[in-house]
């Protein structure tokens, strides 16, 4: 048997030895070379083991060195992975080994993790480092995926001061294509953000650190922890997926555990539930606002699809929805879909969307989409009349205040309102019926109790000129007036600035009741548009006649009385001028020239 390392090699594991010994004299490459090949070639050199993993460091003085340092350790431990159980008397010699041989690697581990993530490290040298930390992790416990060591690995990115970005694109590159490295990322990621949240909540307060120190700590984890779960790649879902594992027993982390290999049904519904689980805890955070947003802008896309159950994100989904502004609108994505394919029922969808309708969500950045989901939203047969109504209401006076592309595009959403709900089309156009009661109304909307509008004819009462009854700080639509209303709105945009504009109103003129006749208005075409869109559809516009400025006779006026009707111009007498317009001045002048020539003649 090999002999036992000395007491002062068995301390080497504290990290102030640790620091002497990295503080000596640097070692040459060929020194280090000989140090491992002496190491592998027999036990007799393991106190060489230490000496080799003091010159691992983030920023080492010699990278080839390091290099050479990691590939001999890295040879020297694959291969005793299965002898370094501990069992047995603690005072047996070779018990006593396989503990410190554990310590060591354990400390070697540690060391790669370290070097791996940390920002100061050579990307060749985090490349090499990562390598070597996925091979232990894919040969450890006898195949079987060692959970314990990639944790760590994953809590030390999640926790990591420095940028990420070199570690994790490696991951994604080499690794992320695995699905037992996506399974067991999932766990760890449900643990740690686990731990995050408990630590945000109950900061440590013997701590030297100060609450401030521990909310930008925590925040600065919580990026990170959204960088690692949005970096794993979407599942793959289909029946045909064809599940690639990094380690000899997949998903399984234990040993003796799956014989035989699981199918693909089974793989995808573990992954599913890893997944769930993960994500569920991650929203718990307290997320930043920059976070928040990116998570529900795409959450519908990378999140929804892949969950076992996605319903139980509707308490997140709805508490986002109820914050309003730009949140409101980026969770509608996700809400819409849980309530179209995942039966979410949500009373006050509508009201809430309702008050979403402001001049700011015409310049928001993810205005296209939230346009095109309200089309959907809108689309439904058993939308109420009174519901369809309010929202043709209150887009047609915002026109009044939105930039032209924003019109537009009201003007696309109230045509398909009034295509599809026939029964609003009173709004364009009102007919007073002749038999009225004796003050002046007649039959028409009837209010419920709590003063909703439960009928769709429009009340025929007598009207106030220049009152329009529609109220538009009412945030509930039912109460909102809307079918005592009408669309004048849209017919004044007839005159709009924007040439655009008012061609394009006109389509609101055919009769939209016959389906046969019209079509519905793709409000994708006008969802992304702005002043720079229109302006350069307006240029790019082929124009048939081009105006000229052409009179037959010289103006002798600016405007002439034709454009102003009603208007009288005329133009005051000069004073200098007589009626045969002949001027005073002159006249005058001459008079002073012959009073001064006689004034000479006489002297």
């Amino acid at each position: 048997m090999a002999s036992l390392p000395s007491e002062k090699s068995r301390n080497e594991k504290s990290p102030k030895k640790r620091g002497e010994k990295r503080n000596k004299e640097a070692l040459t490459l060929d020194e280090v070379r000989k140090l491992g090949n002496e190491l592998l070639s027999s036990r007799a050199h393991l106190n060489n083991l230490p000496l080799l993993l003091s010159l691992l460091s983030p920023s080492p003085r010699s990278l080839d060195a390091a290099l050479e340092a990691m590939i001999s350790l890295q040879s020297f431990f694959l291969p005793l992975l299965s002898e370094m159980k501990s069992t047995g008397d603690d005072q047996d010699p070779e018990t006593v080994f396989k503990t410190w041989l554990k310590e060591r690697f354990n400390e070697f581990t540690g060391l790669l993790v370290e070097v791996a993530v940390s920002s100061e490290t050579d990307e060749a040298l985090k490349e090499v480092v990562l390598d070597a930390l996925m091979d232990f992790v894919k040969l450890g416990k006898n195949g079987s995926f060692q959970y314990e060591m990639y944790h760590n690995l994953i809590k030390s990115v999640v926790h990591s001061a420095s940028p990420i970005d070199d570690v994790l694109n490696l991951l994604q590159s080499k690794f992320f294509k695995y699905a037992d490295v996506c399974y067991f990322t999932y766990t760890s990621m449900e643990k740690i953000t686990k731990f995050i949240d408990t630590k945000a909540t109950e900061p440590d307060m013997s701590s030297s650190d100060n609450e401030e120190q521990w909310k930008v700590k925590n925040e600065a984890a919580i990026r990170n922890a959204y960088s690692v779960l949005s970096g794993v790649p979407p599942l793959d879902l289909s029946p045909e997926a064809n599940y690639e594992m990094w380690s000899e027993h997949g998903i399984s982390s234990k040993e003796g555990k799956a014989s035989t290999k699981p199918s693909t049904s089974v793989i995808t519904k573990k992954l599913k539930l890893r997944f769930t689980k993960a994500w569920l805890s991650f929203l718990k955070l307290p997320l930043p606002l920059d976070v928040y947003k990116e998570v529900l802008a795409t959450l519908h896309q990378n999140v929804i699809p892949c969950m076992s159950n996605p319903a139980i994100l509707c308490d997140f989904l709805t508490r986002s929805y109820d914050i309003g502004g730009v949140i409101s609108v980026m969770a509608l994505s996700g809400l819409f879909i849980l309530m179209t394919q995942h039966g979410l029922e949500y009373p006050k969808f509508y009201e809430k969307l309702y008050t979403l309708l402001t001049p700011s969500v015409f310049l928001a950045k993810h205005r296209a989409v939230f346009f095109q989901l309200l089309d959907s939203c809108l689309k439904s047969s058993y939308l109420p009349a009174y519901l369809a109504a309010a929202f043709a209401k209150k887009l047609s006076r915002l026109a009044l205040s939105v930039p032209p592309s924003g019109a537009l595009m009201i003007i696309a959403l109230t045509h398909n309102l009034l295509r599809r709900h026939p029964s609003i089309n009173f709004l364009v156009h009102w007919e007073e019926e002749e038999n009225k009661t004796a003050d002046g109304s007649g039959e028409g909307n009837e209010s419920n109790d709590d003063g909703k509008e439960t009928a769709y004819k429009p009340v025929n009462h007598k009207k106030r000129s220049g009152i329009d009854p529609f109220n538009n700080e009412e945030k509930d639509p039912a109460k909102s007036n809307a079918m005592r209303s009408s669309l004048w709105e849209i017919d004044s945009l007839r005159h709009h600035h924007t040439p655009a504009v008012s061609r394009f109103v006109a389509s609101l003129e055919n009769d939209l009741t016959v389906k046969a006749k019209t079509t519905e208005m793709k409000v994708s075409d006008f969802s992304s548009g702005s002043y720079a869109t229109v302006f350069n559809d307006e240029i790019r516009r082929r124009i048939k006649q081009v105006p000229l400025a052409f009179y037959r006779t010289t103006p002798t006026s600016l405007f002439s009385e034709s454009d102003f009707p009603g208007w009288t111009f005329w133009s005051q007498p000069d004073e200098n001028k007589t009626e045969n317009g002949v001027e005073m001045n002159s006249i005058a002048e001459e008079i002073d020239q012959t009073n001064v020539k006689r004034q000479r003649v006489e002297a």
